[in-house]
């Protein structure tokens, strides 16, 4: 299955204020963003059990930027769409939707945002959508993948 992963507010904090994982020297010298505590787990756990694990985000960072930041976590994404990407892709096909997973052959898309999710509904894509105070995000991801298979 292949999963996306929303980045501000999901998994970068931003807005919202949820634990972090630890950040080395490194990243601060390189200013990687701080990532949700149980992130590189969960992905790992994801990859184990033969997902595809990736990142969509409306952000305009780079693919260089969001790899280089996984990358320094210890995890390498399988694929990244950001806002360039995704305005592209929208535009061929004629989606109004700030995300639409199936365009990119996405199975769920985790997210904070509950517009996403009336997205999904409207135009039928499975999204999960995780809350800042959701101490056990990474339990709640992986019995959703489990479900789904």
């Amino acid at each position: 299955m292949k999963i996306s992963f929303d980045l501000d507010d999901t998994i970068i904090p931003g807005m919202k204020v949820f634990e972090t994982e630890p950040q080395s020297l490194l990243h601060k010298v390189f200013g990687i963003e701080k990532v949700r505590k149980g992130t590189i787990i969960l992905f790992k756990e994801l990859k184990k059990a033969n997902h595809s694990v990736g990142i969509y985000t409306t952000s305009y960072r780079s693919k260089f930027k969001i790899n280089l930041t996984f990358l320094l976590y210890g995890f390498s994404v399988d694929f990244i769409i950001n806002q360039p990407i995704h305005q592209k892709e929208i535009k061929t096909i004629g989606v109004n939707s700030t995300k639409y997973p199936p365009a990119f052959g996405i199975d769920l898309h985790v997210d904070d945002s509950k517009g996403v999710e009336i997205e999904g509904g409207k135009h039928h894509f499975k999204t999960k959508i995780i809350n800042e105070d959701d101490t056990d995000w990474v339990r709640t991801i992986i019995e959703e993948a489990k479900i789904l298979r």
